[in-house]
């Protein structure tokens, strides 16, 4: 079994019993992997992002769990999700670098401005296409954020799509 399959399972059992969580970070996956390798990204930035986009929300368990149920915006999951998948992903023997990578995304994947990388880019818009939907966003709100974040010519397209635009 390879190591986004057995990190996928150990994340499964971590939102055990919260299937929307657990949908929402296999949505997020899916969209990465195919905005990625759209794009053209190389194994190993494939790789961080595959990994990251299966743990890009484990911060929101131990927000919840320090400040009550529905207590996990952004800026709680960015503080306290590097910690638990640093622990994580070193349990299941992910290369040092590629661990601090993906804590770096973790830490910063609701934070728009900055961004270096074309991971953490291609994070932002799946993590994006899944919330608009999740969340009802309107058209508008979508556009807005479009036109703001958006860089890669995949991640538009499927946006522009995905919502009619």
């Amino acid at each position: 079994m390879d190591e986004i399959t057995k990190l996928i399972i150990k994340m499964t059992e971590y939102f055990c019993g919260d299937p929307k969580r657990i949908q929402h970070f296999i949505k997020v996956y899916t969209f990465s992997r195919v905005i990625g390798r759209a794009e053209g990204l190389d194994v190993k930035t494939m790789y961080c992002l595959d990994t990251t986009a299966v743990v890009h929300d484990i911060g929101i368990k131990p927000a919840e769990e320090k400040y009550g149920k529905g207590n996990c915006d952004g800026r709680l999951q960015q503080e306290l999700g590097p910690d638990p998948a640093r622990k994580l992903l070193t349990e299941l023997d992910f290369d040092k670098d590629v661990i601090d990578r993906v804590c770096f995304l973790i830490a910063h994947h609701h934070t728009y401005t900055g961004v270096e990388g074309l991971d953490w880019q291609i994070l932002l818009e799946a993590d994006f296409l899944v919330n608009a939907y999740e969340d009802g966003l309107s058209k508008e709100s979508i556009e807005k954020f479009r036109d703001k974040v958006f860089k890669t010519e995949t991640g538009t397209r499927m946006l522009n799509k995905m919502f009619g635009l």
